[in-house]
């Protein structure tokens, strides 16, 4: 029996792009996410005494500013090596070595698999083939798992790949391939990257997303960390997901409909953060606070939304003692004349709220739309294609959710001056 690590995006030094427009936004802790994420990975691996490491692509998160990200990885793999702990990695697209222009030799104990076609590592003492490819340039469409070998009679073979599959939302569609085409090689796992959110895409044999190592903003929520595999007897025991994440980051809803004044709303915001608080384990959280509802209170918050913004704030100081931090504050309540009535009445703002609840292009639009923008997105520079507000200008569906954001605010505030008026 054995066990082995398998991690995928760990985007390490990832820049935090747009992180001073934050108020009071805890730039170290944040700064510090992913590197202590890699930390916490190589203790527990020592402690759980793996075998081995697979990490799946993005490793690093492009090109490094100076050359302390590859020597912080590289002293991180030599105490890897100093228990005996060896490591697999591949390139994904944010690591692809077209794109990578500093380099340092790693510690023995580390295998980076080639770019040009897949490579076979087999620890004879384990009765283990390792196959793996990596991204020669950040932007691979071919479908590398296709040109992966069968597997090694009698041994347990992995795969280990930076991919799509058949594509997920919000992940560029590079390395596309099918979960047949997966399970047609015979592994008996297959490591991927690529996509943050955990999946399973198949068991015996098994097909896995471990999610990103560290939540980097707001899009990223919930336990992030990596996949702990125990192999008895030429098979998986099981797999196990293990959170390490020491940042999280959280949508936290608060229904504020029909309270009667502000500061009942706030009494609520503090009840829906001790429950977020209570889920975090003792973790740092980040928190985009979401408040919603018809209530009495909305014409009190209306009147001076930014104070109530920062009152919020306030009561997260005081909940979280220190370990909660409020990225966004979205105050979206809405007075106690429903939308339905409004909808329902006559004259001029009864006839623009039913047009803009039926404003809503159909795909074709979509389509064109997005071609008219193609020439602007490729001149992007890589900060503003990600992060938590991405400008994904080759996306339909951004369009249909900036159309769907803008559609909200204008019927906010049109119930606004409906109920303050």
């Amino acid at each position: 029996m054995f066990k082995f690590i398998h991690a995928s995006d760990l985007h390490l030094d990832s820049p935090l792009v747009g992180l001073a427009r934050y108020p009071g936004a805890p730039a170290e802790q944040l700064r510090a996410a992913t590197r202590d994420a890699l930390t916490a990975l190589v203790e527990m691996a020592i402690k759980e005494g793996a075998a081995f490491v697979l990490i799946a692509g993005d490793l690093y998160d492009g090109d490094w500013r100076d050359y302390n990200t590859g020597l912080f990885f590289a002293q991180q793999m030599s105490l890897l090596r100093n228990a005996g702990v060896r490591v697999y990695i591949t390139t994904g697209n944010h690591d692809a070595a077209s794109q990578m222009t500093r380099t340092l030799r790693l510690p023995e104990n580390v295998t980076l698999f080639p770019t040009r076609k897949p490579g076979t590592e087999v620890l004879e003492d384990l009765g283990v083939a390792v196959h793996g490819q990596g991204f020669s340039t950040p932007a691979v469409t071919v479908d590398l798992a296709s040109g992966y070998p069968l597997a090694v009679p009698h041994l347990f073979n992995i795969g280990v790949l930076h991919t799509s599959v058949t594509g997920r939302p919000g992940h560029e569609p590079y390395a596309p391939c099918t979960l047949e085409g997966l399970l047609s090689k015979g592994y008996q796992y297959w490591a991927l990257g690529h996509v943050h959110q955990r999946e399973v895409l198949h068991q015996d044999p098994w097909v896995v997303f471990p999610g990103n190592l560290q939540g980097r903003h707001i899009r990223e929520t919930g336990p992030k960390g990596f996949a702990l595999v125990t192999v008895d007897d030429g098979r998986v025991d099981r797999v196990e997901q293990v959170d390490l994440d020491l940042l999280r980051w959280s949508l936290c809803q608060v229904d504020a409909t029909g309270a009667e004044t502000a500061a009942e709303v706030a009494d609520r915001a503090a009840l829906s953060l001790e429950k977020e608080m209570a889920g975090g384990d003792g973790r740092f959280l980040a928190v985009r606070l979401h408040i919603s509802g018809a209530c009495r209170a909305h014409e009190e918050i209306a009147r001076r939304p930014d104070h109530w913004v920062n009152e919020m704030r306030v009561v997260a100081s005081d909940v979280g003692g220190g370990s909660v931090w409020l990225e966004k504050v979205m105050l979206e309540t809405t007075g106690m004349t429903s939308l339905e009535d409004l909808l329902a009445g006559g004259g001029a703002l009864g006839s623009l709220l039913r047009g803009l609840q039926d404003l809503s292009p159909d795909d074709e639009q979509l389509a064109e739309l997005t071609r008219g923008f193609e020439s602007l997105h490729l001149k992007l520079p890589h900060e503003l294609r990600s992060g938590p507000d991405n400008l994904a200008l080759d996306r339909p569906e951004y369009y249909r959710r900036a159309m769907d954001e803008v559609k909200r605010y204008l019927l906010a505030r049109l119930l606004s001056r409906s109920n303050t008026s």
